[in-house]
């Protein structure tokens, strides 16, 4: 029998690891269960929630009612950063940015748990629908699908790129 303790071990356990293993056994459970589009929809309606009140917060730190598109942009990248992901402008034009992301948020969890990749889409597609009327965000490359780096595209408005464009639609509701 040991003299040891259980605070003297060095385990990997903390409340940000414990919230990333919980994340990627519900995501994995769901896509087991129902697929990883149904999977990926019921994300989508919880991460809607987290969009209105990240958008709210980030309003309130502009001071303004409205993001313009430098804010929003501001914002998608700020928000991931604070969350420990590594998003940066790819490039930037009047119709769409472009983002890659060189560090998960959901760390190493997120691997083979695509239907998470809807956190990423709904909340930056809501927060630039609503302060902008309309986006549709892109996910060409994901970590979540074993690419090295993820590689989103939002357009901030309809044209013919946009229509062209595979991805989900956002609109201010």
């Amino acid at each position: 029998m040991s003299n040891q303790i259980a605070a003297e071990f060095n385990l990997p356990l903390n409340r940000n690891v414990l919230l990333r293993n919980l994340l990627r056994e519900l995501s994995g459970t769901l896509e087991d269960v129902v697929g990883t589009d149904e999977a990926s929809g019921y994300i989508s309606i919880v991460s809607q929630s987290l969009a209105e009140w990240i958008n709210t917060e980030y309003r309130k730190g502009f001071g303004t009612d409205k993001l313009n598109v430098q804010q929003v942009v501001d914002t998608l990248v700020d928000l991931k950063k604070r969350i420990e992901g590594d998003f940066y402008i790819i490039s930037m034009d009047k119709e769409k940015v472009i983002l890659g992301n060189r560090r998960c948020p959901f760390g190493d969890q997120v691997k083979n748990r695509e239907s998470l990749c809807m956190m990423t889409s709904n909340v930056f597609g809501s927060l630039a629908a609503e302060n902008l009327g309309y986006a549709k965000v892109t996910l060409e490359k994901t970590i979540a699908s074993n690419d090295k780096e993820c590689r989103v595209v939002v357009y901030l408005n309809k044209s013919n790129n946009s229509e062209q464009a595979d991805g989900r639609e956002y609109y201010k509701s």
